[in-house]
């Protein structure tokens, strides 16, 4: 069976469920309890016999010897369980709770799991399984986990511009459902690349490092990163469930991918060395940032400069206010002009996140040993947005349109490049010289303003303005936040 059969078995299922009112999330997070324990009730058995650390009478096996009501019974007290074990068990299960209230459609969910020899499959079946119910949860909007899924064409095209290598360490400070890790293990084993014996350990073991605060959603980059081997069944989980702000980072990378949660105010204001506190928020210390701000994008953009090794390299999607935003975000941007490399700014359509109201662009950049020099002479912009139409249903951003920009970043050899209609470069005097060291630049016309022909279809132009007007009450809202808290 494919993956495309596969994924549509195991999803219809879900229409059952959702008269009773278990939504797509909970569907989910259901089949991911189900399917760990299968897995590891195959890997116990000839010829791998390994020993999955789960207790006796906790198990597949005893999931399956039963049905109805005593199932319901014992698949409760399994979950509670093996929620209180150490290692990527407990990670997988912590607080897990049983959504499905009906007992016989838990027996038919666990007997449609059982049917299936899930080992035999292969990583890319396991894999594309299970992110096609991802992408499925995502594109319930009413649920808001599309925040958590970054469009799979942008990561394919972020990661064929900073080609990572073996042996090197990738973080991701924000990690949803690990697309970002996904997307760098598929480049790491792409074909035609070889991985000896030593390699594809430290792939499997050593090489991603995420932080998720959302418990189900950790749970579900956990299982998503296992199904295409990434981590052990018996090993410690790569992804740490904590805020990734609250501390400086205790390891340096190679490379950093994220997308960080958009959302303009963080719950908490972070204070530097030389920051005043504001005494009626939850602050905590971080002495490596260069400014004090509740700006959670801006937050998390140093953070990522503070992960970084000498020379790393980061691609981190962020909204368009962190390219003109006065303030403490003038003061971050000249400093991550001064101390990194910033050298190409990819400046996304609106229309491709399931999260509506989002403008944001792709800022590439490599870190800088700290001599006192200005490191970025000058930036590459793309202009992607400008004339670009894109929405979720009937033009959806695929790889093919990332291809040119792909073209114009030369990952073989960045330093040389040539200017397009599309892309065009700005010298370090040029930007420092605009107000506030603005980097919100475009120079493209937009031909629906002049030549009425040109306008996009009925249903792009509504998405568009849903867009708009999305962006500017999360504008209006920010502003209103900032009023009452002073």
């Amino acid at each position: 069976m494919n993956a495309s059969t596969l994924v549509q078995k195991v999803w219809n299922f879900c229409h059952t469920l959702r008269d009773d009112g278990v939504g797509y999330g909970d569907y989910l997070e259901q089949l991911t309890y189900l399917l760990f324990l299968k897995l590891a009730h195959e890997y116990a058995q000839e010829p791998y016999n390994r020993d999955t650390r789960i207790p006796k009478g906790y198990d597949w096996a005893s999931l399956r010897s039963k049905v109805g009501e005593p199932l319901e019974a014992h698949y409760l007290v399994t979950l509670h369980r093996l929620g209180q074990e150490p290692g990527m068990l407990g990670a997988i299960f912590f607080k897990a709770q049983n959504k499905i209230q009906d007992p016989a459609k838990l027996s038919r969910l666990v007997q449609l799991i059982d049917a299936e020899n899930w080992i035999s499959l292969d990583a890319d079946t396991k894999g594309d399984l299970y992110e096609g119910l991802l992408q499925k949860n995502a594109e319930d909007t009413k649920s808001g986990a599309g925040q958590y899924f970054t469009p799979r064409a942008l990561i394919e095209a972020m990661v064929a511009c900073v080609r990572p290598e073996p042996m090197k360490t990738i973080a991701d400070p924000a990690c949803g459902t690990g697309g970002f890790f996904l997307g760098a293990y598929n480049w790491l084993t792409r074909p035609g690349a070889t991985l000896d014996r030593r390699q594809k350990a430290f792939l499997r073991d050593r090489t991603f490092h995420g932080n998720e605060i959302v418990p189900g959603t950790r749970r579900l980059c956990l299982m998503n990163l296992f199904l295409h081997n990434i981590g052990e069944l018996d090993g410690e989980p790569s992804v740490e469930r904590s805020d990734a702000l609250i501390a400086e980072p205790r390891r340096r990378v190679d490379y950093v991918l994220a997308n960080p949660p958009f959302g303009k105010k963080s719950s908490m204001t972070i204070t530097n060395e030389e920051g005043e506190e504001d005494k009626e928020a939850l602050t905590y210390e971080r002495q490596d940032f260069w400014e004090t701000t509740s700006n959670k994008q801006l937050n998390f953009l140093q953070h990522i400069v503070s992960l970084l090794k000498v020379d790393g390299k980061a691609a981190v999607v962020l909204p368009d206010n962190v390219l003109f935003e006065g303030g403490a975000g003038e003061k971050i941007r000249r400093k991550l002009l001064e101390t990194c490399d910033l050298h190409t700014i990819l400046r996304l359509p609106t229309g491709i996140f399931y999260a509506q109201g989002v403008k944001a662009n792709v800022l590439f950049f490599d870190a800088r040993a700290k001599d006192g020099g200005i490191h970025t002479k000058g930036v590459w912009f793309y202009d992607l947005r400008t004339n670009k139409h894109f929405t979720l249903k009937t033009r959806t951003l695929k790889l093919d349109d990332l291809q040119d920009f792909i073209l114009c970043y030369n990952p073989e050899n960045r330093h040389e490049r040539r200017e397009t209609e599309r892309f065009k470069h700005y010298s370090y005097e040029e930007l420092m010289a605009r107000d506030k060291a603005s980097l919100d630049l475009f120079w493209l016309k937009d031909d629906s303003l002049e030549n009425l022909d040109d306008l996009p279809p009925p249903d792009v132009m509504q998405q568009e303005i849903i867009e708009h007007l999305e962006a500017a009450l999360a504008s209006f809202r920010d502003v209103a936040a900032g009023l009452r808290r002073d």
